[in-house]
């Protein structure tokens, strides 16, 4: 029986890029896969119809307790009969609530997560959120931060970035890949090629190349030109795929803005580069 391979980040990290991108190697695909496709190879866990098979309420009915209890039979639910491993999309911390693991250890196999620098992040979550930058900034300093709770989608545990960070980075209890959002755009070879490597294969250059290329901000932004994305809140200011670059952050954010956030996450900032 397969087991989850969890696509773990913070919001608007990269973890649509990443599975634009194993959908593409996996597939093999010789043109860019339609956006919405990408839940034919990798799925979310939160969605509220997953949860409705175990208790037919409306998923705002839930109670935190509700939503822990029906969790585990969630995951055992998508990782079903298949021999093969399950590719799923999370923005919960890896932590626990209300005595149950967000990821549930019997079905976990290992994770990959990404990461980008925090100041980055706030300059695209404010727009994804259609919500103030400052208003955004403390947000990711809340640990107790959640988004859903509707009848679309149950409660994420979310939490700052920091603890998002930490909760996955520091002594996971699974098989862990790390890629830093920064380094897959310096080296997308590099980077993508270890995530082929993490899951037991050789990478395939050529098969590789494609992919990346399949998968790059051009070809996804395109995309949702044509298109549109399903997955872009309705209150977002512009595009879900907006700027795809690092380092806006030192044209965008105030001193005092940069401050704030390396006050807020210095530590994890430090140990994974982004401060000295």
């Amino acid at each position: 029986m397969g087991k989850l391979v969890w696509l773990a980040s913070y919001p608007k990290s990269g973890n649509t890029w990443l599975r634009a991108f194993l959908h593409a190697y996996l597939s093999d695909a010789r043109a860019p896969v339609p956006l919405d496709r990408l839940t034919e190879l990798t799925t979310g866990e939160s969605g509220a119809a997953l949860y409705r098979r175990h208790d037919p309420r409306p998923a705002h009915c839930y109670s935190v307790a509700e939503v822990m209890r029906l969790r585990p039979l969630v995951h055992r639910d998508i990782m079903g009969g298949d021999a093969a491993r399950v590719f799923v999309k999370t923005h919960n911390a890896a932590i626990r609530v209300a005595g149950v693991p967000l990821m549930t250890p019997e079905v976990t196999d290992r994770a990959i997560y990404v990461l980008r620098d925090p100041r980055d992040v706030a300059i695209s979550y404010s727009a994804h959120l259609g919500m103030a930058l400052d208003a955004v900034i403390g947000l990711m300093a809340r640990d107790a931060a959640v988004s859903g709770g509707d009848d679309d989608k149950v409660l994420e545990f979310i939490g700052s970035w920091s603890r998002h960070v930490d909760s996955w980075t520091v002594a996971p209890p699974q098989k862990l890949l790390v890629l830093r959002y920064e380094d897959l755009l310096a080296d997308p070879v590099d980077g993508f090629g270890d995530v082929v490597r993490f899951l037991g294969a050789a990478p395939d250059a050529g098969r590789l190349r494609r992919a990346i290329g399949f998968s790059d901000f051009a070809a996804l932004s395109a995309q949702e030109r044509a298109c549109g994305f399903a997955e872009r809140p309705a209150g977002a200011r512009g595009a879900f795929f907006r700027a795809g670059v690092a380092g806006q952050w030192r044209t965008m954010l105030s001193a005092a803005q940069c401050r704030r956030i390396e006050r807020d996450h210095a530590a994890p900032m430090r140990r994974f580069g982004y401060i000295g």
